[in-house]
């Protein structure tokens, strides 16, 4: 399209309705009228001096932003304005349609230049943000202190945030989720945000309130490992349960066939025995309060066979099923809780089943603070060995003091320090990013603490629990929220001695639900070369996995067979008479020969002598 006198390009919702003369006072005079509330105030403009274009927007699905609108160097929300808010004379809607704040969207923000605080603005100010806070979004919002951690470790936080245990929902016991983690005893923070108060979080808590003691344990807790209190646990600390659902559903097949519900009997394809189904009540599913284990089935189902059977001399088929129960992954163990009986939209019969099982803090699991100072559990101490003040307070969490200098997070410090201040005051404190400055906050911390009869500083004379002996050096102690996070040893252990192998390549097979092995990838192969343990690695990837003893021509260099008539081996390229010798080889390469040779490729093998 070309333009006349380089009029300017006006566009509404991405179509060309016309062209002005002056793009930038067109604008202008949009969002004049939008502030005095003439059209309305979902209508965003925006002038791109590159392309001389006008881009209005007031379709939906466009994300916005509220600001405070600046004149004439003046925020246009006032005190009287404040303090109306404050008495809720006012709301925050009045202050849209009076084009106090406006809804900004992402086109119309490049045509603005907004500050963050009220002190800042300057002749070109056009908004200043509402909050310094509502640069973050919902999740970075919960955070408390965010302003004062490296800025890497906040999508860390913002991900452990959302792997920590909870309370899901009210109605967990009524769910049939894939998943699902139930913490106990879950806590409010002892510091929290405006966004965490106004979207009423503490009804779903999903941390508790450790106390949390910087200090070595003999080399537990080295990196990011941590050491937990054994009686705290006892006590219920960490403490979850997990839900499963296991489902299955009577399928219809052509030809009138289907599956069904119902104890397998013996005449069945598969037929376990009666001791498999034990656990069965009369409809074929498992009771609920039925302690079930790995391997045990839990819906009892037969099926039509899976190929069509052989007419009798009749001319009937004979009417056979196999059975097609459905079992407990391996590895898992637990309660039945509760079971379901619904049907499709399709009219047939589903039954779904919760197994749930109690996870208790046991080493290898994983905790993390809301700073992402996340860590294993590397051992579980008892109370009496346990560093502890003289008033008797036992710490929960030995942290590595080296994980908060590495890692930055100055916020998880403050943390501490303000915690500690609001268990002396009995008050939650306020945590919003930017609402105070780091060195106001330690202050009224430190005054806190200090007319309590503790360290300004946040530390603690701890006596060692073995020993009784006072410590040489203070220890920086207080409470801090932590998660703990759906990554545990329990559902991650994988142990496997002898199994099933897959049928092509006679390795075995991959993954924890199939009794699988885990995988020696090619960087821990080098590792093993570099450290010269040829042995080892002649017993991970040959002896427990694919080995097989192969016969090969010394003529030609082909594979050969064992004629068990004859009781000899054949060659077949150079037939019988032929020189072969065993050779003990991976059943993975064997079968990339015989690939090869279905490519019209021969790949010979050279025997040295022996």
């Amino acid at each position: 399209m070309t333009k006349e006198n380089n009029l300017c390009t006006v566009f509404f919702d991405g179509k060309h309705i016309a062209d002005v003369k002056d793009g930038k006072a067109f604008a202008e005079e949009i969002r004049k009228s939008r502030r005095k509330g003439l059209i309305s105030g979902e209508v965003n403009v925006a002038y791109i001096k590159r392309l001389n274009e006008v881009h209005v927007n007031a379709d939906k699905g466009r994300v916005r932003k509220p600001y405070i609108v600046v004149e004439d160097r003046k925020s246009k929300f006032d005190a009287d304005l404040k303090e109306k808010l404050m008495k809720k004379e006012i709301d925050f809607n009045y202050l849209v349609r009076r084009g106090i704040i406006e809804y900004l969207d992402v086109e119309e923000e490049e045509n603005i230049l907004a500050v963050m605080r009220e002190e800042e603005i300057t002749e070109q100010t056009t908004h200043l943000e509402v909050h310094p806070a509502i640069m973050f979004g919902l999740i970075a919002n919960i955070s408390v202190f965010p302003e004062f951690n490296s800025v890497g470790k906040h999508p860390l936080a913002w991900q452990l945030m959302k792997q920590a245990q909870g309370l899901p929902a009210m109605n967990f016991q009524s769910r049939f989720n894939a998943r699902s983690f139930l913490l106990h005893y879950p806590q409010k923070p002892l510091i929290d945000s405006v966004t965490y108060r106004a979207a009423n979080l503490e009804k779903h808590a999903n941390g508790q309130n450790f106390i949390v003691a910087v200090s070595t344990y003999l080399g537990y807790n080295m990196s990011d490992a941590v050491v937990i209190n054994r009686a705290a646990v006892d006590r219920g600390l960490g403490r979850s349960t997990f839900f499963k659902t296991y489902s299955d559903e009577e399928r219809r097949y052509p030809g009138g066939q289907q599956d069904r519900f119902i104890i397998p009997s013996p005449t069945v394809d598969g037929y376990e025995g009666e001791q498999a189904y034990s656990k069965l009540g009369e409809d074929g599913i498992v009771e609920e309060e039925m302690e079930v284990n790995d391997g045990d089935i839990i819906i009892g189902k037969t099926s039509p066979p899976r190929f069509l059977e052989e007419q009798t001399a009749f001319g009937a088929g004979i009417d056979r099923s196999r059975d097609n129960s459905t079992k407990l992954k391996a590895g898992e163990s637990g309660t039945v809780d509760n079971v379901m009986i619904t049907e499709t939209s399709g009219a047939t019969k589903i039954v779904k089943v919760v197994i749930r099982s109690n996870m208790i803090p046991e080493l290898g699991d994983k905790v993390g603070s809301r700073h992402a100072q996340k860590g294993v559990i590397g051992a579980i101490i008892p109370q009496e060995d346990m560093p502890f003040t003289k008033d008797g307070i036992v710490p929960d969490l030995l942290l590595s003091p080296m994980g908060l200098p590495n890692r930055m997070t100055f916020g998880h410090i403050l943390e501490m320090l303000g915690a500690k201040a609001s268990v002396i005051k009995g008050v939650i404190q306020d945590g919003t990013p930017f609402s105070r400055k780091g060195t106001e906050l330690i202050n009224y911390y430190g005054d806190v603490l200090e007319a309590a009869g503790f360290d300004r500083n946040g530390n603690d004379v701890l006596y060692d629990g073995k020993t009784g002996k006072k410590f040489s050096a203070s220890v920086f102690m207080g409470p801090v929220y932590y998660y703990r996070l759906h990554q545990m040893t329990k559902l991650k252990l994988q142990v496997r001695s002898r199994g099933p192998v897959q049928i092509l390549t006679r390795q075995p097979t991959e993954g924890k639900p199939r009794s699988g092995g885990i995988r020696l990838e090619e960087m821990a192969r080098d590792a093993l070369v570099g450290h010269g343990a040829s042995l080892v690695l002649k017993d991970r990837m040959l002896e427990q996995s694919d080995k097989d003893t192969v016969w090969i021509c010394r003529e030609c260099g082909d594979m050969g067979y064992f004629d068990h008539i004859k009781n000899m081996p054949v060659c077949p390229t150079c037939g019988p008479g032929s020189k072969l010798d065993s050779v003990e080889i991976s059943y993975a390469f064997k079968v990339l020969l015989d690939e090869l040779k279905s490519l019209h490729m021969l790949a010979r093998i050279k025997l040295k002598n022996e």
